[in-house]
């Protein structure tokens, strides 16, 4: 229950007593945010039951109180889920496999989406298939069978903060780098039990400080729809639409396709980009980025295959 404290503590100290309505008197504040006193007042609880909650010792919250303690913090709506995931953390009541599997239809789905690139990622953020457009576009230098080895297959958090392909691939790294992480977060929540996530989380947090410095935040966040910008290293600048499609017999499994709008520079690019596809097959990888002085060497273990 440590982690549900930690959260609810993170949430505390972004608010002050003039955010929630409350009066300070000017006095000197010791820590920053709201008191645990203010908070157990603002959601209509005892402060000796909220300090039992926030130190791990009470276990059955009611859904009034965490509803209340959601309005109190201001929470928002993937916030409130992440405090109910902590809060009561789900029963295993089957075995999960050691490894996720995509299903047959929807890698033959992906392969049929043609010059639209696709990849599946599980719940851990594994890639588990993508057609050669999504390999194209967003690791053409991992060999394309990667995800097949389900020891070694790409994991997308960790290529976000560990290779520098991928880092330079993103215009706007940091925003995908938070997204990363805010989303890891939130399954980490729904999945306090499963190691080999705890394992992914303790190997990033010691190979990159800046996924520690954002995991120590507590933000969560649930993936959404958006726009991306890419500088391909073989077409140049691309803006897609990132669209995400939430597969409902695999819980925690989301096909992601990217698109350009019509008549776009980006859509003309992605055109080159399937004639390039077309032109090499799909077990060559792209030629490998020279190292840099500043990329971080730290980080390199545990990535995916790369072509040879």
């Amino acid at each position: 229950m440590e982690e549900l404290g930690d959260f609810l503590k993170s949430r505390r100290s972004r608010l002050s007593p003039q955010d929630v309505g409350l009066r300070s008197y000017g006095e000197r504040r010791r820590v920053p945010g709201l008191r645990r006193e203010e908070l157990a007042q603002l959601a209509g609880v005892s402060i000796a039951y909220y300090t039992r909650l926030e130190q791990g010792v009470s276990r059955n919250a009611s859904d009034g109180v965490l509803d209340a303690l959601s309005r109190a913090l201001r929470l928002d709506a993937d916030e409130a889920a992440h405090l109910r995931d902590l809060a009561r953390p789900a029963r295993v009541t089957a075995h999960r496999p050691r490894h996720e599997r995509p299903r047959p239809s929807v890698q033959t789905m992906i392969a049929e989406m043609g010059n639209l690139p696709a990849i599946l990622i599980g719940y851990r953020n594994d890639v588990l298939a993508w057609n050669p457009m999504g390999h194209a576009l967003l690791a053409g230098h991992v060999r394309f069978d990667a995800p097949d080895q389900a020891e070694t297959r790409p994991n997308m958090v960790k290529l976000i903060f560990c290779d520098p392909h991928v880092r330079d691939l993103y215009e706007d790294w940091d925003t995908k780098a938070e997204d990363a992480v805010n989303y890891l977060r939130l399954v980490s929540g729904q999945h306090p039990d499963d190691p080999r996530l705890a394992s992914l989380i303790g190997e990033l947090s010691m190979a990159s400080p800046e996924f520690a410095r954002l995991w120590a935040k507590h933000t969560v966040r649930q993936c959404r729809a958006t726009v991306r910008d890419f500088q391909h290293p073989l077409v140049g600048g691309l803006s897609l639409n990132e669209e995400l499609m939430n597969l409902v017999q695999e819980p925690g499994q989301r096909l992601v396709i990217y698109s350009a709008d019509p008549g776009s520079p980006s859509e003309a690019g992605l055109r080159l980009l399937a004639r390039l596809t077309v032109d090499h097959a799909p077990e060559r990888a792209l030629p490998q980025r020279p190292s840099r002085p500043d990329d971080d060497q730290t980080c390199n273990s545990g990535l995916p295959n790369l072509a040879t």
